[in-house]
């Protein structure tokens, strides 16, 4: 076989043999070849390898023997099966509906395993979508244990040797309420350095295990040459136990990931003869620039991909959602007051969250499950409230976490409809979880809930999920195989929403922030971006996720108070314009004076919402250290994407600067200040000649600013 090169969105695509026909990937862009250079040959002492190639895909099938050279239990790679593929006509495959352009290169096993890799072209250059199919063509099961997504290597194409000191590693951390942590290491500070040999790998293995994908890490990876300023990256977009994997192979480096593997997640999937089964999908991207230049294509090829939004949901109304105004005790008449005080305001979606529900006497919070009104809270029923919510002008919203169920109510007790562990009803602190592939779960939470949402006449549902169940559930092939078909499950419940429902507004919350991944945000309309409510590292995760997900789908919160300072109220509104707005806290007892500076930031949010809907973010300062006490600065300028106008949101920290600030923006051209929000407590902030000057002030001052050019 000859080494093939192709071109598809902006990237070159070569395809170079290895040994027998095994083929490994490689992308470069293509305003980047000239910089490619040959790889310095073998050493030729103490067996010095300076090649040691990948191939395009990793599988491994349970009947191979395990790797060698230390590997079981750092990483399933190179099996026998991955070592073995041979490269076969293409035959025509599903191209999923995306383009009739899907470069599919197809591989064979002596197991009779048909393995097909598949790249599609976007809309967005620089990006493509990567999966896997298998195909049992054998007469015998097979037992898959590993199944990668994609794999990209070579990298990097730029050095002729392994690189030192030039490669770094990006991901981002995640924790409840603080999502989104940048970690950027160089790779030997994670000692993913060559040896003496070259020949065996070393391989840093990363993810999560279990139903929030978004736990201690997202699942993102990249990869920097920062003498060529090139990025490789990849997202996968799957709501179930995931890995990346970055390995070291001799002088280059591959990235790859898919579903957790048999070791990592405990995934098995048996494939009878004749069946198939593909892999989640990865969004890559291969660019020129800094990272902002790669997650902004990665986030830019989310957007592309979303699905046209509800009428109501495209000019980014603002959401009220009672949480931190009732704690978990809703009613009618409390409803109705915020309704009234909302009034003229430019809210558009007011949501009654968790308490709505009748509770046993000794339960105290999140007793769900049977989803029956209480009565006492709402005596007139539910849909007098929506009724009247919407007399008022608004869209009701209501609050549920219908995949799992709370002990003391009826629903805990069907353990025949739960997911079950060694056969048992599995239970993960308070919670157990329905089985979303039981024809009785689904009819009942077609009853429960999307009957509850129709009969009342609701127009907004926040969906919560606030547990994980990790590594998995009873199922004939493994406990990971069990936890991917429940995943299925939760995708074919949330287009049955959707599909019933129709124009319908869903939220996508897992405790905040743990399903901010591209297959779950492609089924919502908005995601909650955290739980951090009322803290002030709100600013700080809502610029963080810039680089993760598209801005109109973060819903951020602001929690509003009678005993907040001018700066404060203002700290939490202005932390709003980095996505979607969302209001809370105890608004019916605000001054008038407070009041009106609300009706006045949604007016300007609803000015600037367009930016916020389609535009390319450019970060301003520094993401502080310690983010509950952040010091410093740090913001965004986010350009229209016709380039005429820009938003530009600050966030100062404590320890107040001695003198005015002035911060350059990346504005080319005449551009004017014409409109924005500030406590005004000082001097409003300026614009002259290309810098943005703050004045001196008290600590945590936000400030949202709207520019055009002239």
């Amino acid at each position: 076989m000859n080494t093939t090169q192709s071109e598809l969105n902006g990237l070159q695509i070569v395809r170079i043999p290895v040994e027998e026909e095994g083929l490994e990937l490689r992308l470069s862009p293509l305003d980047q070849q000239g910089l490619m250079v040959p790889r310095r040959p073998d050493r030729g002492e103490n067996y010095a390898v300076s090649e040691k190639p990948d191939r395009m895909v990793q599988v491994k099938l349970s009947s191979d023997s395990m790797s060698g050279m230390f590997l079981p239990g750092i990483t399933m790679q190179d099996s026998m099966t991955t070592l073995g593929l041979k490269s076969v006509a293409t035959e025509p495959s599903d191209t999923e509906g995306l383009s009739e352009e899907v470069l599919t290169t197809s591989f064979i096993t002596e197991s009779g395993l048909r393995v097909c890799q598949h790249l599609a072209p976007t809309p967005v250059e620089g990006t493509l979508i990567s999966w896997t199919t298998v195909a049992n063509t054998s007469d015998q099961p097979l037992s898959l244990e590993l199944l990668s997504s994609f794999v990209l290597s070579g990298i990097t194409p730029y050095a002729v040797d392994d690189a030192p000191g030039r490669l770094k590693l990006h991901r981002f951390r995640s924790w409840w309420s603080n999502e989104g942590r940048h970690e950027c290491v160089r790779l030997e500070d994670i000692h993913l350095i060559r040896n003496w040999h070259g020949n065996n790998q070393i391989v840093e293995r990363f993810g999560q295990v279990g139903t929030m994908p978004v736990r201690k890490f997202f699942p993102f990876v990249a990869i920097e040459d920062t003498e060529a300023g090139v990025l490789w990256g990849a997202q996968l977009a799957w709501a179930g136990s995931w890995q990346i994997e970055v390995t070291r192979r001799a002088d280059s480096v591959s990235i790859s990931g898919g579903l957790a593997d048999f070791e990592f997640g405990h995934w098995k999937k048996a494939l009878q003869p004749g069946e198939r089964f593909k892999s989640p999908k990865a969004h890559i991207a291969c660019v020129s620039g800094g990272l902002a230049d790669l997650t902004g294509r990665l986030v830019q090829l989310q957007e592309a991909l979303l699905p046209e939004p509800p009428e109501c949901e495209k000019s980014l109304p603002v959401v009220f959602n009672e949480w931190c105004t009732n704690w978990g005790s809703p009613s009618h008449d409390k409803t109705l007051a915020l309704a009234r005080r909302l009034q003229g305001s430019g809210v558009k979606y007011i949501v009654i969250d968790d308490g709505w529900a009748k509770r046993p006497p000794e339960a105290k919070m999140q007793s769900n499950g049977d989803w029956i009104l209480d009565t006492e809270k709402f005596p007139h029923g539910m849909r007098a409230t929506c009724d009247a919510i919407r007399e008022m002008g608004f869209i009701p919203g209501v609050w549920f976490e219908f995949e799992v169920c709370n002990p003391a109510s009826e629903a805990f007790r069907q353990t025949a409809h739960h997911l079950q562990r060694d056969g048992e009803a599995l239970s993960v602190g308070s919670r157990r979880f329905w089985d979303l592939n039981d024809p009785w779960v689904v009819d009942y939470l077609d009853e429960k809930l999307i009957g509850f949402l129709k009969e009342n006449g609701f127009g907004y549902l926040k969906v919560d999920y606030n547990d994980t169940f990790g590594v998995g559930c009873d199922h004939a092939d493994s406990l990971g195989e069990g936890l991917r078909h429940h995943v299925e499950g939760i995708h074919r419940y949330f287009k049955r929403i959707k599909d019933i429902l129709g124009e319908f507004v869903i939220e996508n919350c897992s405790s905040g922030g743990h399903r901010l991944e591209p297959s779950m945000m492609a089924l919502s309309s908005m995601s909650s971006f955290s739980d951090a409510h009322e803290s002030m590292n709100i600013p700080i995760i809502a610029r963080q996720l810039h680089h993760l997900m598209p801005p109109r789908q973060s819903q951020i919160w602001a929690v509003l108070y009678t005993s907040d300072s001018p700066e404060r109220f203002m700290y939490s509104l202005t932390a709003t314009f980095y996505g979607r707005m969302c209001l809370s806290g105890p608004v019916h007892d605000l001054s008038d004076a407070q009041v009106a500076i609300v009706h006045r930031a949604v007016a300007f949010y609803e000015s600037v919402a367009m930016i916020i809907r389609e535009g390319v973010t450019h970060y301003l300062g520094d993401t502080p250290l310690d983010w509950m006490e952040p010091d410093g600065w740090s913001g965004i300028c986010r350009l229209s994407r016709d380039g005429r106008a820009a938003l530009v949101v600050i966030h100062e920290y404590k320890q107040p600067h001695s003198m005015p600030r002035e911060i350059a923006l990346p504005l080319s051209g005449q551009w004017a200040l014409v409109d924005g929000l500030s406590d005004q407590t000082t001097d409003a902030p300026t614009w002259d000649e290309g810098r943005l000057h703050l004045p001196l002030g008290a600590e945590y001052r936000g400030y949202a600013l709207h520019l055009e050019r002239r």
